[in-house]
């Protein structure tokens, strides 16, 4: 079925274009490269993987009970609207959940393909192109799989919300090369991972879990990149091309932080804006989710040496703050960790299954004889 017939809203042209600007640098240097890109590179290469063979697309997901969620984590949850809904509204309401957060997770994976090749091509280190061809492969899988699952299992996609697209513009109108790093490395994936992280270890649901923990161990990788890249450019440059950074950072982090409300869901049952939100902000579990969401850019961001008065207090004023000292190699690790240990799950389970048909062809043999 055409995408165009899934959407919930009228997304308006279905051809977003966004005027490019900046230079393309070619390096005639073929054999000079830094060693930890280098072996990220060799990583990239080794950890490719096809979404239609590994993720098991036979599970069966309820539209109406996508991810296993909780009443409690409904921004309805114990208000009028709520009460008055029957089982199979408050079914509908969270399908539309589901599509408005994995449509997102959808648009923000074409947007990383999108300046992955946009760093190809205006990165001056050939090291640094190297490893972006890798990933804009690994987003492209990523948009592709999210797409299938929208298509097939939910049923129902969302329109880019504006923040997210009003980012996504600001990091690929930008000239220097460095803000497509900024912007989607850091960013945007930065968030997404926090995201994906926070819906892999609270669903029930066996597909949705695959779908997270994969694209999780290769946006480990992709945000390790955005680390060792930028943390050697910022080193050379000066006080006030740090701020400018800076100043694009606390932007984005406030548009990320509104945007994460799912105002839309809400709308579409017929509920006013100024409620929506009003019931969004109030919401424990939404207001935890936003939190967590900074999990990883935080810490990010200080690695990588944008750390001034104005950002911090930022992040004070967002109560993230304290992230700052999180270890972000040990959440990294956990991602690879928890994708080899389903793999292995799984792998271990479907042995099982084919000794189990062997004996009993075995055992059928034996009593025909």
């Amino acid at each position: 079925m055409p995408t165009h017939e899934l959407y919930s809203n009228d997304p308006g042209d279905y051809l977003w274009q966004v005027p490019a600007s900046g230079a393309a640098r070619f390096s005639w240097e073929y054999d000079d490269g830094r060693e930890r890109l280098l072996a990220l590179y060799q990583k990239g290469k080794d950890k490719q993987w096809d979404g239609q063979r590994r993720i098991d697309w036979d599970l069966e997901v309820d539209p109406h009970d996508v991810l296993g969620t909780p009443d409690e984590a409904m921004s309805l949850y114990g208000t009028p609207y709520w009460a008055k809904m029957s089982e199979k509204e408050r079914g509908e309401l969270r399908q539309h959940y589901a599509s408005w957060q994995f449509s997102q997770f959808l648009h923000g994976e074409q947007g990383a393909m999108i300046c992955a090749a946009r760093i190809v091509e205006s990165v001056p280190d050939l090291d640094a192109k190297f490893y972006s061809a890798t990933q804009t492969m690994d987003e492209a899988r990523h948009a592709e799989i999210y797409g299938r699952f929208l298509h097939e299992k939910v049923g129902m996609v969302y329109p880019i919300n504006d923040n997210l697209q009003s980012l996504l513009g600001d990091t690929l109108r930008d000239s220097r090369w460095d803000m497509p790093y900024l912007g989607m490395q850091v960013l945007i994936e930065g968030l997404a991972l926090a995201a994906f992280g926070m819906i892999r270890d609270t669903t029930t649901k066996p597909l949705p879990k695959q779908i997270l923990a994969y694209v999780m161990q290769d946006e480990a990788r992709h945000v390790a990149f955005g680390r060792m890249a930028l943390r050697d450019y910022y080193k050379q440059l000066t006080d006030a091309e740090l701020r400018e950074r800076e100043e694009f950072v606390i932007e984005g982090c406030y548009l990320m932080r509104d945007r994460l409300r799912g105002v839309e869901v809400l709308e579409n049952f017929g509920i006013p804006t100024a409620e929506a939100e009003e019931y969004s902000e109030k919401s424990e579990f939404l207001a935890l989710f936003r939190q967590l969401l900074f999990s990883r850019i935080v810490p990010c961001v200080k690695d990588i040496g944008l750390w001034g008065k104005r950002l911090q207090q930022a992040y004070v004023d967002m109560g993230v703050f304290e992230m700052g000292d999180s270890n972000l190699d040990l959440l990294m690790a956990q991602d690879e960790e928890i994708a080899e240990k389903l793999d292995a799950e799984r792998f271990a389970a479907e042995e099982r299954e084919r000794v189990a048909e062997v004996e009993g062809a075995i055992e059928a043999g034996a009593v025909e004889a």
